[in-house]
C-alpha cells in the first residue's frame, strides 16, 4: 500500500515539474534567426582567436623549454 502511495507522489511531482517547465519555457525570449546567426559567428571567431593565441603560447613555451634544457 505504501509503495503505491510513493509511486503516486513521485508521479505527481514529475507532472508538476513538467508543467512548471513548460510554463517557464513560454516566458523565455528566444533570439531571432538573424541574432542567432550573428552570435554564432562571434563565438566561432572568438574560439578561433583563442585557439591561435594558445597555439602560439604552446610553441613559444616549447621552444623556451628546449632552449633551457639544452
Amino acid at each position: 500500500m505504501a509503495e503505491n502511495k510513493n509511486t503516486a507522489v513521485k508521479k505527481n511531482k514529475a507532472l508538476k515539474f513538467f508543467r512548471e517547465t513548460k510554463s517557464e519555457m513560454k516566458k523565455v525570449s528566444w533570439p531571432s534567426k538573424n541574432q542567432l546567426f550573428h552570435n554564432t559567428i562571434v563565438i566561432l571567431a572568438f574560439v578561433i582567436i583563442v585557439t591561435i593565441i594558445l597555439s602560439l603560447l604552446d610553441v613559444g613555451f616549447e621552444k623556451l623549454l628546449s632552449f633551457i634544457v639544452r
